[in-house]
């Protein structure tokens, strides 16, 4: 554990700090949690927690990797408080037979052109949003966290192959709701 950072911290110097770094941190919980409002007050622990620790941050070649860490752990945590419930209703479905190969989606070149940046931002946090927490948990892990398949298994406690099967469903869902959406030229291989 790090020290606790001085109160001689200036407070323009750590609001810059944290402006800068506020989206990744916010985006990192958003994803997890799939809740604007959990999202936020992850945010805030987090920076709460780099304030404690800013003196020695700084110092640190390592800060953006630090925060996300940090970010992750406090939504897997937030997550965990829920987890018996989710857990009960997603491994009802689970079927040992079913293909857990995971899926090419490719994007044609002129998909980049359908849709601005922004608007396929939203897009897909929408879609990551409707997922349920046991899909979009271990697929927010492995997609955007670029988290092993494995590792997630421990955090999350669960089986290796539910994960797998867990992220198969949810690349499925999240391509079905952004074809509903409008993002048409997203192609599957099966």
């Amino acid at each position: 554990m790090l020290p606790k950072a001085s109160t001689t911290i200036g407070l323009d110097e750590f609001t810059i700090f944290m402006r800068a770094y506020q989206d990744m941190v916010y985006s990192t919980a958003v994803r997890l949690t799939g809740d604007e409002a959990e999202a936020q007050d992850i945010a805030q622990e987090v920076f709460l927690r780099a304030h404690r620790h800013f003196d020695e941050l700084q110092q640190s070649g390592t800060i953006g990797g630090w925060l996300k860490t940090v970010a992750t752990n406090l939504a897997l945590n937030h997550l965990s408080r829920y987890r018996k419930r989710w857990q009960l209703f997603s491994q009802m479905h689970v079927n040992d037979d079913e293909d857990e190969s995971p899926i090419d989606v490719e994007i044609a070149e002129t998909a980049t052109f359908e849709l601005e940046a922004e608007q396929r931002q939203r897009c897909v946090e929408q879609a990551l949003r409707a997922l349920p927490d046991h899909q979009r948990v271990p697929l927010v892990l492995f997609h955007f966290e670029e988290i092993p398949y494995e590792e997630i298994a421990r955090k999350l406690h669960v089986s290796l192959p539910k994960i797998k099967t867990d992220i198969f469903r949810a690349r499925n869902a999240l391509m079905k709701t952004l074809i509903r959406q409008g993002v048409t030229s997203v192609t599957q291989d099966l």
